[in-house]
């Protein structure tokens, strides 16, 4: 890995500790033509980035939040302060560099997780079990993707992802793990899907993990010989269809979020699993995009 390509440093609670007055010049992870990658550099930006899931989860797809988020117009919860924020840049958008802001990723690593009371999927899904059964792995939570409606395109996909394979290698990550989601609360609604997922891509073996009990719905919902894979894997949003390309692997069972409005199943993805045509793309050391 080009370290010089990652020059981000974090506070020692996690909470991102770059700003604009001491973030190195080459601290991009990553670049295609006017759209750049990077963590955030100041609370500002940060504050942009939750401006940007408000206006993609609330308003857009009718996700509830807090008074005070509402009365902000902010996507906030207590794992932000926790969390490094990735953003998705335009440059040729003229004014200050929040208002420069398209699309965000939202990363926490293992041990600021533990020191704060666990991973945000953690609500949902019961990962415990597979965390403990990996003592010496690192695992990475992405979570609070959200990109606005025009930037929606395989070249900004391409740099959040480049930004998070970056990050996960500049924190010498193992494992990634986090809720994907699919719009609106009838998992019946994507019986296709999920039992596209159900049937060739569950989470087995030491890897295996499963839905909170109690929040547990059924994915397997179409017999395995009435499944279309094609039909099935386009039917899919893209942020969970580039997972599953990637090589990534699902834990048993979705979760119906009403406060946010989708059904969420867990992705959980090693790093040895990603897909040799993916690591021959970005760069086995992220660097592909990176300069």
């Amino acid at each position: 890995m080009n370290t010089e390509l990652l020059d981000i440093t974090t506070s020692a609670d996690g909470a991102n500790a770059v700003n604009a007055a001491t973030a190195a010049p080459n601290d991009l992870l990553g670049r295609i033509g006017t759209l750049e990658t990077r963590l955030t550099r100041s609370h500002a930006e940060i504050d942009a980035a939750q401006s940007i899931r408000y206006k993609v989860f609330v308003e857009e797809m009718h996700a509830q939040v807090a008074p005070e988020g509402a009365r902000r117009k902010r996507d906030i919860d207590g794992w932000d302060a926790l969390c490094d924020h990735l953003v998705v840049v335009d440059r040729s958008i003229e004014g200050d560099p929040e208002e420069q802001i398209v699309g965000t990723y939202r990363l926490l690593r293992q041990e600021v997780a533990e020191a704060h009371g666990g991973f945000y999927s953690a609500s949902e899904f019961s990962i415990d079990r597979l965390i403990a059964s990996h003592p010496g792995k690192r695992f990475i939570e992405l979570g609070r993707s959200c990109v606005l409606p025009e930037y929606r395109n395989k070249r900004t996909m391409e740099l959040l992802w480049q930004g998070a394979w970056a990050y996960a290698l500049r924190h010498r990550g193992d494992a990634m793990i986090g809720c994907a989601s699919f719009p609106g609360v009838f998992p019946e609604e994507h019986a296709l899907a999920l039992s596209f997922l159900h049937n060739n891509a569950v989470a087995d073996g030491e890897w295996a993990v499963e839905a909170r009990p109690e929040l547990y719905r059924q994915m397997d919902l179409m017999p395995a010989e009435a499944i279309n894979a094609r039909k099935a894997v386009s039917s899919m949003p893209p942020l969970i269809k580039g997972y599953l390309r990637l090589g990534a692997m699902f834990g048993a069972g979705a979760v119906v979020d009403h406060a946010f409005n989708t059904t969420d199943v867990l992705i959980v993805l090693p790093i040895s699993r990603i897909s040799d045509r993916y690591l021959n793309y970005y760069g086995s050391d992220a660097g592909r995009f990176a300069s």
